[in-house]
């Protein structure tokens, strides 16, 4: 999708602001906005999975046939509650989205509303696998599917919010691009392996009676080429002279992110799952991980296609020159 990348911007604009600008800086605070709040439903969600409480509300969806559950309230209850009335809100905001984007559509790129579209495809889509997970009863692949889902609407608002945000080229990004995004697809392909896990208890299974290891196993040992591939993306970054410094910073982010991934998932193994909160933030250090490298990947994708373009308007100046000195 080569039209989500913006022309060079003059950030440093003492002009008072356009009302193109005013409608991008809109939007785009509210898609960094709903980043945030995806990124915590989907630490609820996983809260809501290691706590048992995927099924504290039979119905959906409504809990208990009320909009508050009131009298059935407890922490099974209301984490599971929480997390549909966070997804319900995140769906308002993408309808918002995406009225937004196609009103304004003269004024903004020709990308936008349909990524926000796209957005709204994917909130909605989620919002029905939430709805089988209860009345399927927590149903392994429809689990997956729901956070692969997450995932995915999470992605695209990062698309969307590291499109429209003010950045200045440099043109020195090299193979950054390609090595972000080989590092973003292997950790998004390792967060469902994940998902696959924890949806099906293996490794309680494993450990209990030598069940699913496999499906353990290939998780654990599946963490190799995104670790590999994001310490390439860090190591490559301390290598790249005048990179810009938000690469620079989202790329010592994606490292630190790593190592208290690696951290995580090594004592929530060596506890058998028994620490709650160790889960949760092993599912949203990964979800943050995976955030930091798309962020990293749009940008060196800009820088990117910033060079090419300088690259070919000094060819086009040779030729120029070329054809001038041969009359």
């Amino acid at each position: 999708m080569s039209g989500f990348v913006l022309k060079q911007q003059n950030i440093e604009n003492s002009e008072p602001q356009k009302p193109k600008e005013k409608t991008q800086e809109r939007i785009r605070r509210l898609v960094w906005q709903m980043c945030i709040a995806t990124l915590i439903l989907m630490a609820i969600g996983s809260a809501t999975r290691v706590m048992n409480a995927g099924l504290a509300c039979p119905d959906w969806p409504l809990c208990y046939g009320e909009l508050v559950p009131a009298k059935q309230m407890n922490l099974q209850v209301f984490l599971e509650w929480f997390h549909r009335l966070d997804a319900a809100l995140i769906g308002l905001s993408a309808i918002s989205l995406t009225v937004l984007s196609w009103w304004n559509r003269q004024v903004l790129p020709k990308w936008l509303p349909w990524a926000s579209s796209f957005a709204l495809f994917l909130i909605v889509f989620q919002g029905i696998l939430g709805g089988l997970t209860v009345t399927q009863l927590l149903r392994f692949d429809i689990v997956t599917a729901h956070l692969g889902t997450a995932l995915l609407f999470f992605i695209t608002l990062l698309v969307i919010g590291s499109a429209l945000t003010p950045y200045q080229a440099t043109g020195t990004v090299g193979k950054l691009p390609w090595y972000g995004l080989s590092a973003a697809i292997l950790v998004y392909l390792q967060s469902l392996l994940g998902a696959l896990v924890g949806s099906r208890w293996a490794l309680h299974q494993c450990f209990a009676g030598d069940q699913l290891c496999t499906v353990m196993y290939s998780h654990i040992f599946g963490l190799l080429p995104p670790t590999v591939t994001t310490l390439a993306v860090v190591f490559v970054s301390w290598s790249t002279p005048a990179l810009h410094p938000a690469l620079r910073r989202l790329a010592n982010m994606a490292g630190s992110l790593l190592l208290l991934q690696l951290v995580l998932g090594y004592a929530t193994f060596r506890l058998h799952l028994q620490v709650e909160p160790l889960t949760v933030s092993h599912q949203a250090v990964g979800a943050a991980l995976l955030g930091t490298l798309v962020a990293f990947t749009v940008l060196a994708i800009r820088d990117w296609m910033y060079s090419r373009e300088i690259n070919e308007e000094g060819r086009s100046k040779k030729e120029e020159v070329q054809g001038i000195s041969s009359l």
